[in-house]
């Protein structure tokens, strides 16, 4: 399994960017939202990810900036989730939607869920979590 968050999975094109928004679609998990794009993406990596914190929500840059590392590092952990089940390249933009100060641990689980929640909504997913499935007794 690899953890790790190389240059080349990175999220820096103008153009991905305006696709992203102009065309994109989107899923939510509060306080979370996970904007994607499948389509040519320049590399030859399945993912292209990038995150963003409001400057609305947070007007200090440190708060801004520790966020960021947050959805980061949540991404790195989890991503193996979306690369498992991916077919084509997507590129991702995960945003931080609200003015509340969530744990490291809210903001883990709430990523695992939107990933699991934009399998199924893409069709990816054939198997869901086990810790959201109700197990008849």
């Amino acid at each position: 399994m690899n953890f790790t968050y190389p240059k080349n999975e990175k999220l820096k094109s103008k153009i991905t960017i305006g696709l992203l928004f102009s065309e994109g679609k989107s899923v939510s998990k509060y306080p979370l939202r996970l904007v994607y794009y499948s389509g040519k993406l320049s590399d030859k990596e399945k993912i292209k990810m990038g995150v963003s914190v409001s400057k609305k929500n947070f007007k200090r840059a440190v708060d801004r900036n520790y966020y960021k590392r947050i959805l980061r590092e949540t991404y790195r952990l989890n991503k193996h989730i979306l690369i498992d089940n991916l077919d084509k390249p997507y590129a991702f933009m995960l945003f931080y939607q609200t003015k509340d100060r969530l744990s490291y641990e809210e903001i883990n689980t709430k990523t695992i869920q939107l990933f699991e929640k934009f399998l199924i909504q893409t069709g990816k997913n054939t198997t869901p979590s086990d810790k959201n499935e109700l197990k008849p007794e």
